[in-house]
């Protein structure tokens, strides 16, 4: 290679370095236009409120026991019998 040819590329690559870096400084988004505002969120204490008496009280029905419909004591009701 010629010296004339080396330093046609090491201008090509100066150039096309500093074109690099200006086309993505406008291409991606800067640091300081990534913040965003976002809650704070209250900080968890022991302290817990009861609820409702009128949901929870000992006259309410407790889905945890089992419901038995009619008289059947059939163990198997899906024999067919």
């Amino acid at each position: 290679m010629k010296q004339n040819d080396i330093a046609l590329i090491i201008v090509i690559a100066f150039v096309s370095a500093v074109l690099s870096f200006i086309v993505s400084n406008k291409i991606f988004v800067t640091p300081a236009n990534r913040q965003q505002m976002v809650e704070v969120v209250d900080k968890i204490n022991t302290q817990f409120q009861l609820p409702s008496q009128k949901y929870f009280n000992s006259n309410s029905i407790d889905p945890t026991q089992n419901a038995q419909l009619g008289n059947s004591n059939n163990q198997n009701p899906f024999s067919g019998q």
